[in-house]
């Protein structure tokens, strides 16, 4: 429900706080006092595309602020939700405008886009006019009015459409990839066969490439391990430490201790003698080869760099490749079986999707008739007995929401041709089949609060009445604000706001003001009989008010 609206230096408007409440809310006031400049502003809060021109001449900025009461379960917190915005009891939305057009829009404090405004404002508020073109009369939404006339869940169908279109999509991919790999087959099945038969592991390309630089240094490193070698040997190194350490062991007793150290320093370096030893011949036993297989070595690092290069990769990618080429191989032998498999689910997806959408068409077809049933009935005290409204359910491409399509059309009198509802009907009829239309579908549309712009316009009398009457019952589970020019109409309000116009010969500006008992019998009485308000027109405006 619109709890508030605040506006600030909008078009005539410099300062202006309401306070709205549930039930039906009447606007009145002169032709050209301003009732128009207060939609156009709670349109620019919600996001609606309007008048680029809203800031009241000489402002520097013009602002709207608009809350809402909203409940837990409100569709308005699932967008929110999704937008990442906060979710509170009430909704406020704020929007700001420059005289050069920059807007800045916020939800509950939050800068916000314009797009999520519109999301919100398409939960929260519906207006209604004789040239609405958004929701009655738009064709192209009768089906969706339908479906919520009739309560219609349509989640198994959207689910049934979407497996339907991935299989056909999975069939047609599946059938390009196959041709495509059939064309290639010769170079896959060999491609296979190459890479099974050399079977190259991960990095064997570096192990192979250091072996084979080894082995071509190895014969000049083994003859200097070899000199090596010589020289800590017996011979040499080993022989001379041998007899030094022989030498001072002989003289040691008779140097009173002198010789302890240099003795111990000799034994150690004998113990780290060995040790190279010992690892110098391990190292010459291991780079010992012969030429076959440096030779094997070469033959292999060649194949695999050879192979790569072949197919453009590097030798490290391919056993990647050989896992890749298996797979294209098995699917070029079962991609014919793979294909009738998916062609068989798409078959039953086909016929579980046919099935859905014929119950829909039957239970559309029903909702139908009995949505023609109802509006006979509404369109009787709105003086429109003669009227035929008839929701037509026909055949049509498939897609997500079904198999057909629905529209709604009228004959307004007896023997006329049916059309459609905008192009048959006159302004005053029109905005009773609306009015009609809209008392049942709204039983189902909770949440909202409607506005209704001059929806009785070129009516009067008995009918205008029975117009109040049905904005009133509309109005008595939700919230209605009604922009109105009859006073049969304005006299079903339980809150009455006055829109007037005041100039002081430089400046006009527009205010609004909710009326007491006394000045709104006194609205009544003028828009009964004009500017000069009588006492007979006061008395007619309290009895119609009673």
């Amino acid at each position: 429900m619109l709890s508030g609206l605040n506006i600030r230096n909008m078009l005539l408007i410099d300062a202006l706080d309401l306070e709205f409440q549930a039930g039906l809310n009447v606007l009145t006031g002169e032709t050209g006092a301003g009732k128009s400049i207060l939609l156009d502003s709670l349109g620019f809060v919600l996001g609606w595309r309007g008048r680029a021109d809203m800031v009241r001449s000489g402002a520097d900025l013009g602002e709207v602020s608009a809350w809402f009461d909203l409940t837990a379960d409100h569709p308005a917190q699932e967008v929110l939700r999704e937008a990442g915005l906060p979710q509170e009891a009430t909704l406020f939305l704020r929007r700001t405008n420059t005289p050069d057009g920059r807007k800045i829009a916020y939800v509950n404090d939050r800068r916000c886009s314009g797009d999520i405004l519109r999301r919100l404002s398409a939960c929260l508020v519906e207006l209604h006019g004789q040239h609405d073109d958004r929701g009655l009369l738009n064709a192209s939404g009768h089906k969706t009015l339908l479906d919520t006339f009739a309560g219609h869940d349509l989640t198994k169908i959207r689910t049934a459409w979407r497996a339907l279109i991935a299989l056909e999509k999975q069939t047609v991919t599946a059938r390009a990839e196959l041709e495509a790999m059939q064309q290639d087959a010769q170079y896959i099945r060999h491609s296979v066969q190459e890479l099974e038969i050399l079977s190259p592991r991960a990095v064997e390309d570096q192990e192979l490439d250091a072996r084979r630089r080894l082995m071509q240094v190895s014969a000049r490193i083994c003859e200097d391990l070899d000199k090596a070698q010589e020289a800590l040997g017996p011979n040499a190194a080993e022989g001379m430490m041998t007899d030094a350490g022989r030498w001072l062991q002989g003289v040691a007793d008779d140097a009173e201790g002198h010789l302890d150290e240099p003795l111990s320093a000799i034994m150690r370096a004998l113990n780290e003698l060995a040790n190279a030893q010992s690892g110098l011949a391990q190292s010459i036993d291991q780079l010992q080869f012969d030429a076959v297989e440096l030779e094997q070595v070469e033959e292999r690092l060649f194949a695999i760099r050879a192979l790569a290069r072949k197919h453009m990769i590097q030798p490290d990618e391919l056993p990647i490749l050989a896992i890749e080429m298996a797979a294209k191989l098995t699917a070029l032998d079962f991609g014919e079986d793979r294909i009738t498999a998916l062609e068989a689910d798409t078959v039953k997806a086909q016929e579980a999707y046919d099935k859905l959408a014929e119950k829909l068409y039957i239970s559309r077809s029903k909702a139908g008739r009995d949505l023609d049933a109802r509006m006979a009935k509404e369109l009787v005290p709105l003086k429109m007995d003669a009227a035929i409204f008839t929701t037509k359910v026909t055949k049509a491409d498939q897609g997500p929401d079904g198999a057909d399509t629905a529209s709604f059309t009228v004959s307004t009198n007896p023997g006329a041709p049916a059309g459609p509802i905008d192009k048959i009907a006159s302004g005053g009829e029109l905005s009773r089949f609306l009015l009609a239309l809209k008392v049942c579908l709204t039983s189902r549309a909770d949440g909202l609060t409607l506005i209704f712009d001059e929806i009785d316009r070129g009516v009067g009398g008995a009918t205008a009445d029975a117009v109040g009457r049905r904005l009133s019952k509309l109005a008595d589970n939700g919230q209605i604000l009604v922009v109105t020019h009859s006073p049969q109409v304005a006299a079903y309000g339980d809150h009455h706001w006055l829109v007037s116009k005041t100039t002081d010969g430089q400046e006009t500006l527009s205010s609004v003001e909710k009326l007491n008992a006394t000045a709104r019998t006194d609205e009544v009485a003028r828009m009964l009989a004009g500017d000069v308000i009588t006492d007979q027109a006061r008395a007619a405006a309290r009895a119609l008010l009673d």
